[in-house]
């Protein structure tokens, strides 16, 4: 009979033998292939963590004892132990998310997927179980390798030390890799651990040894391999990593060897101070097709055949091939631009330009501020830094671009992969606040290009500023068609449509431009003329926009991100400083933290479809009695409902 359908929580897998939950992991890995297949989703690091997870639930009691994944894309597995075995909708409107979910279960506790915040949240909530009289309870955080490359991690670990009476047990997934193979020092230090000839000989021998005595050798081994005082830390000194932090060290341990984690992971439950677990995993574990892809090892796909692991649809050129594809030939012209990125080497297009120019790249690991003001400096220094990183993680380096980038008007481009909505990863994961947030910064260029010609040009232009900061921003997905231009003013922005009346201007940013070609369209079908254009730098607002606005009537701005400070929001106040009284609708996202969903689905409930837009845009026109041609040579009201403003 299988094991998987009879746990419904953790408490089920107490009653279990260690060769029934070595058999639960086989049947783990089995579902996930499966299922996984079907969805996409996060594969290979779930594969990796199948039988940490199960020694975690079966030592620790979730949710008395908070569990903390960073980043949660590896909680697919602790999902499955608790209770949530239906994976048919994951990542689906409806279905499970792809990371921790509050609402989902109470055994999940922190939503955000943000990486290198995980210790902090430990520190947090294990002092106030400290201070509140439940010190009696564990605080376990799971964090990736590549979340110690985060200076936030160092900045918890640091206070952590500070206070060593709770029980609080960190257990570093090492695997080599964070999204890919992980960079740095750090790195390194753990890749030489992970493969020493000393380290693995003497721990098959010193194991062979000690299980052979029996209970007590068992017991000796535990401790002579969790203390790093004894055996084998003359040969790793791992604790070198801590001993200036005073956390107590356990391991390295095989993290695929269930007895050796269930018995270090008692001895970190039963230390009652600080402890860091140290468990060696191979990412995609147990799935050849994933060992066998050298790039991410499956980090995350879409939908898959189980067997070979070939995708099942191809997909099309995506705006990151495109972008890619530019910066090399950028980099063929002009020798000062160089490259960096966050951990995300591959994942933002910049592998091609690594491969062309190995010396013009730089990786600095999941360290998005340090990149930022990196960036200031090889800018000072005379060359021209591409930053190329996913819109939803610009957020952590804000206070950079301003202090460090814009301040010292360093000319650093910023380009933003996945911006606006995302879809099936959820709200930490949806780009929508970088307009709002960067258009603040003083003297700071944002490009949203609506297609691939435009996502060209904007580079090409971006990287001949050298005084102050640029951003170019564009989604997730494959890449608009090419939506030409009847007409480039000179300041840049191009006309895509002109009415036959000036009733209505549409200001669609990056591909909603084509979004406004709808809208327009519809409109024209009801006898109201609309100009479409496409500022494609959006920030700082062109004349041409302004004096467009001041000879229409009424003016819709479209863009992929919150309505709450957005382009819009700066349209209208530019037009107000100008004199201009002509209204301005701004459409966008709301500013609230938004579910999982396809993109299509998200956008259909912020209102943000043609129809809706031009039966909003009918019902404004008729409510101000301005009179609209139905055909040429007459006027009249158009009978539609009114629809509730925004």
């Amino acid at each position: 009979m299988p094991i998987l359908p009879s746990i419904s929580g953790p408490r089920d897998l107490d009653g279990l033998s260690t060769d029934q939950l070595t058999e639960l992991a086989g049947e783990i890995r089995e579902f996930l292939v499966e299922n996984v297949s079907r969805t996409g989703g996060h594969l290979g690091p779930n594969l990796g963590v199948v039988e940490l997870t199960i020694a975690l639930h079966r030592v620790f009691s979730s949710p008395d004892d908070p569990f903390i994944f960073d980043t949660g894309h590896q909680s697919y597995v602790h999902k499955l132990l608790t209770g949530r075995q239906d994976f048919s909708g994951l990542r689906v409107r409806g279905g499970l998310a792809g990371y921790p979910q509050r609402s989902e279960s109470p055994h999940d506790v922190v939503e955000s997927s943000h990486a290198s915040s995980s210790l902090s949240w430990a520190d947090g909530i294990s002092r106030a179980l400290t201070a509140t009289g439940r010190a009696d309870r564990h605080v376990v955080a799971v964090v990736g390798d590549g979340a110690l490359t985060g200076g936030m991690t160092w900045e918890a670990l640091n206070n952590i030390s500070d206070d060593n009476d709770r029980n609080l047990v960190i257990v570093v997934n090492d695997n080599g890799r964070s999204y890919a193979p992980t960079i740095g020092g750090m790195s390194r230090y753990l890749n030489r651990v992970r493969t020493a000839a000393a380290y693995k000989d003497l721990h098959r021998k010193s194991d062979r040894l000690f299980r052979a005595l029996g209970p007590v050798g068992r017991a000796v081994f535990r401790g002579v391999r969790g203390g790093t005082h004894g055996f084998l830390s003359r040969f790793t000194n791992n604790e070198a990593l801590y001993s200036n932090l005073d956390i107590k060290y356990l391991g390295p341990v095989d993290g695929h060897d269930l007895p050796a984690l269930l018995e270090t992971l008692e001895l970190a439950k039963s230390y009652g101070a600080p402890v860091i677990v140290h468990a060696i995993t191979e990412k995609g574990r147990g799935y050849q097709p994933a060992r066998d892809d050298e790039a991410d090892q499956f980090h995350a796909v879409n939908r898959i055949d189980p067997t070979t692991g070939e995708p099942l649809s191809s997909s099309g050129r995506g705006w990151t091939d495109v972008f890619s594809e530019a910066l090399v030939a950028v980099g063929e012209r002009d020798p000062k631009v160089i490259a960096m990125t966050a951990a995300m080497l591959r994942p933002t297009g910049l592998a091609p330009f690594a491969e062309r120019f190995p010396d013009r790249v730089y990786d600095v690991g999941i360290a998005e501020q340090h990149a930022v003001a990196s960036a200031a400096g090889l800018a000072f220094g005379g060359l021209h830094p591409v930053v190329a990183l996913y819109a939803t993680f610009m957020n952590r380096a804000f206070d950079q671009v301003l202090m460090d980038v814009a301040l010292h008007r360093a000319g650093v481009t910023f380009v933003l992969d996945r911006a606006g909505v995302t879809g099936p990863d959820g709200p930490s994961h949806h780009g929508m606040w970088d307009l709002a947030m960067l258009q603040i910064v003083p003297h700071i260029r944002i490009a949203a290009p609506r297609d691939g010609t435009r996502l060209a040009e904007a580079l090409d232009e971006a990287v001949l500023i050298d005084d102050a900061p640029t951003v170019i921003r564009f989604p997730k997905g494959e890449v608009a068609h090419d939506l030409p231009a009847i007409e480039r003013l000179d300041d840049g922005v191009d006309v895509l449509a002109r009415g036959e009346t000036e009733d209505v201007l549409i200001v669609g940013i990056g591909p909603f431009a084509a979004l406004g070609m709808e809208v327009a369209r519809r409109l024209r079908a009801q006898g109201i003329g609309a100009t479409v254009i496409d500022p494609r730098w959006a920030i700082p607002v062109q004349p041409s926009v302004v004096e467009l606005a001041a000879h229409h009537r009424l003016v819709i701005t479209l863009e992929d991100g919150i309505r709450v400070g957005g382009i819009g929001t700066r349209v209208r106040q530019v037009l107000r400083e100008a004199g201009i009284d002509t209204a301005v609708d701004e459409l966008g996202l709301p500013d609230e933290f938004i579910d999982h969903a396809s993109r299509d689905q998200v956008l259909a409930d912020a209102g943000l479809t043609a129809s809706k837009i031009a039966q909003d845009v009918v019902a404004q026109v008729l409510g101000t009695r301005i009179p609209v041609a139905r055909n040429a040579g007459e006027t009249g009201a158009i009978d539609l409902p009114l629809h509730e403003r925004r």
